[in-house]
């Protein structure tokens, strides 16, 4: 890996790379702060093994997702696959309707509530004590595991669960937005570390903004700290919101563009070759 990727060539993305790889290997070394926020697509491409090397090697600090990756990720958990032909069940008003899906999602969000826990912690927590057969590669799980923060920012009536006879909308409330005070304390220990965004076009890169400004606001020092936005076109919101505005004040924001299921596993790939080998790219 170390022969190949000192082949590409320094310039452009090649240069943003490599550049990357550095702040990345730097803030683990340096014990900074890594965030991770992701989109559901991300599950689905088949991520989810990469990103629990990461937690299991300790790289990672918390985790952010949107609400359809508590979908994804639980059925991952509970059958090994997640996926739904959008396009075959809409005539019939039958996509989102799976029952398994939304009781296990809503109840664990309405207990989360009633106990006073975010609702990834919440979800994860339930996950581990269902026992899932695939439930080793839930990320949710693993966060409750490892005692990492996994943060759930939910916009209602986006996701499948919204639908279903035992949503209950107060819960998603009170969990997603305890969730949220939870990711601006992460946000808040930024300085010198890395917030990733992967995949998400719009929740996470708003949800990211308002914890900054929350954070500075409050008096915390974040302004030199590395972002970056990977995701297989360029959106509106993330150039501005994750790239361009938060790294005015001092820091380097980064767009790489590419197909998920390749770019995030050759990134994790030439960190953790970097951090083995203590040698820099």
């Amino acid at each position: 890996m170390g022969q190949w990727f000192e082949k590409l060539p320094n310039i452009l993305a090649g240069s943003d790379l490599r550049t990357l790889v550095k702040r990345l290997s730097m803030a683990v070394k340096e014990q900074k702060t890594i965030i991770l926020g992701m989109g559901g697509h991300a599950i689905k491409v088949g991520l989810s093994p990469v990103i629990l090397d990461l937690m299991e090697r300790g790289i990672i600090s918390g985790l952010a997702m949107n609400g359809a990756g508590i979908i994804h990720d639980l059925e991952v958990a509970m059958v090994g696959a997640t996926s739904e032909d959008v396009e075959s069940a809409l005539p019939q008003g039958k996509f989102g309707m799976a029952r398994e899906t939304g009781e296990f999602l809503n109840g664990a969000i309405t207990e989360g509530a009633k106990v006073g826990i975010g609702l990834g912690a919440s979800v994860g927590k339930h996950i581990l004590q269902a026992s899932l057969p695939y439930a080793r590669h839930s990320l949710l799980a693993a966060g409750a595991r490892l005692h990492i923060p996994l943060t759930v920012h939910v916009a209602i009536g986006t996701d499948i669960i919204h639908i279903h006879p035992a949503v209950n909308g107060s819960a998603i409330g009170e969990t997603s937005h305890r969730d949220f005070r939870i990711f601006a304390t992460l946000v808040s220990r930024l300085e010198g570390g890395v917030y990733i965004n992967l995949g998400s076009a719009v929740v996470l890169p708003e949800v990211f903004l308002k914890a900054l400004t929350l954070v500075r606001n409050l008096g915390f020092e974040v302004k030199r700290f590395t972002t970056v936005d990977m995701d297989f076109m360029r959106h509106y919101r993330p150039m501005n919101n994750v790239v361009r505005r938060p790294t005015l004040e001092g820091g380097q924001g980064f767009s790489l563009i590419g197909h998920h299921e390749i770019m995030f596993p050759l990134l994790a790939a030439a960190l953790i070759e970097n951090l083995d080998s203590n040698k820099v790219f």
